[in-house]
C-alpha cells in the first residue's frame, strides 16, 4: 500500500474515531486536524514574503493590479460576512489579506493560510473580465479558508508517523518543513505539488461561486470560464487544471450549483 493510500485509510479511520479531527464550520464535514491554522499561518508567510521577494511584483499603478486588488478585497469582504452569518467568525482569525499580481506566463493563482493571494498576469487573458476573475479567486480562497492544505499537510504527517508537538517542531523540523513546501509552495514543480483531491475541488467551486456571488459578481460566468479554459488543451494543461475534476462533470456540477449561488447573488448592491 502506498503512503497516499495508507494516510487515506489511516485518516479514514481517525475520523471515524473522532481523533484529531475538527468539524469545518461552513461545510460541515469534519477534517483530520494534525496543525493548527496558526502554525500554517506563519509558515505560510514566510513563504509569501519570499516568493514576492524572487518574482516580479506588477507595480500598485498598474490597472490590472488595481482590478486584481479590488475584486480579491471583495471576495474578502463577502468571506467575512458568509461567515459571521453562519455564527463563525473567529474561523477567519489571523487572515491579513494581501493581494498581488504578478508578471509571469503561467496561467495560474493561489491563496495560502492567513489570506497572502497571487494572480499571475498569464491568467488574465483566460479570465478576460473582472468577474472572471473573481471566480478564479473565490474559488481559490476557498482552498485556504476550507482548511484543505491543512488536511492533506495532516495526512502526510500522519502517513510518516510524525508526531507535532507545537509551532516549534512544525517550523524547524526539515521533514514537516518538506511536506508544508509540497503542499504550499508556489515554486515547486506541478507533478511535486500534493493533488487536492475531487472532493476538495468540488468544494472549493461550490463554497467559491457563493462567495463570488456574495461580492456582486455574477456566478453564471464560472461555465464561460471553465469551458475556455478547458479549450487551452496541450500536453501540459495550465496549473489551475492540473489536478481539477474532468472539464464535463465540472461544469455539470458548476450548473447545478448556479441556482444555489445566484439566490447570493444581488447586483448593485
Amino acid at each position: 500500500m502506498n503512503k497516499h493510500l495508507l494516510s487515506m485509510v489511516l485518516a479514514g479511520a481517525l475520523l471515524s474515531a473522532g481523533f484529531s479531527c475538527a468539524r469545518n464550520p461552513i461545510t460541515g464535514r469534519r477534517q483530520l486536524s494534525l496543525v493548527s491554522e496558526g502554525q500554517v499561518q506563519g509558515m505560510a508567510l514566510t513563504e509569501y514574503q519570499k516568493f514576492l521577494t524572487s518574482n516580479p511584483v506588477a507595480a500598485p499603478s498598474d490597472p490590472n493590479t488595481i482590478m486584481v486588488k479590488r475584486v480579491g478585497q471583495r471576495i474578502a469582504d463577502a468571506i467575512g460576512r458568509y461567515y459571521s452569518a453562519h455564527g463563525s467568525p473567529d474561523a477567519l482569525k489571523g487572515y491579513s489579506w494581501e493581494f498581488n499580481l504578478v508578471v509571469s506566463k503561467e496561467v495560474n493563482a493561489w491563496c495560502m493560510p492567513g489570506g497572502k493571494v497571487v494572480v499571475y498576469t498569464g491568467l488574465l487573458p483566460l479570465t478576460q473580465n473582472e468577474t472572471a476573475l473573481a471566480i478564479v479567486l473565490g474559488h481559490e480562497i476557498t482552498h485556504a479558508v476550507a482548511g484543505h492544505g491543512r488536511e492533506r499537510m495532516s495526512e502526510q504527517l500522519l502517513a510518516q508517523g510524525i508526531q507535532v508537538a507545537g509551532d516549534v517542531a512544525l517550523g524547524s523540523d526539515p521533514t514537516t518543513v518538506g511536506i508544508f513546501d509540497q503542499v504550499y509552495a508556489p515554486t515547486a514543480q506541478v507533478g511535486v505539488l500534493l493533488p487536492y483531491s475531487r472532493k476538495f475541488e468540488y468544494e472549493a467551486d461550490h463554497y467559491g461561486l457563493i462567495f463570488a456571488a456574495m461580492a456582486g459578481y455574477d456566478p453564471r460566468e464560472a461555465i464561460p470560464f471553465w469551458k475556455r479554459m478547458a479549450s487551452m488543451g496541450g500536453e501540459k494543461p495550465p496549473v489551475l487544471l492540473s489536478d481539477h475534476p474532468a472539464d464535463a462533470d465540472r461544469i455539470a456540477k458548476l450548473e447545478a450549483l448556479m441556482p444555489e449561488a445566484l439566490t447570493y447573488y444581488h447586483p448593485g448592491q
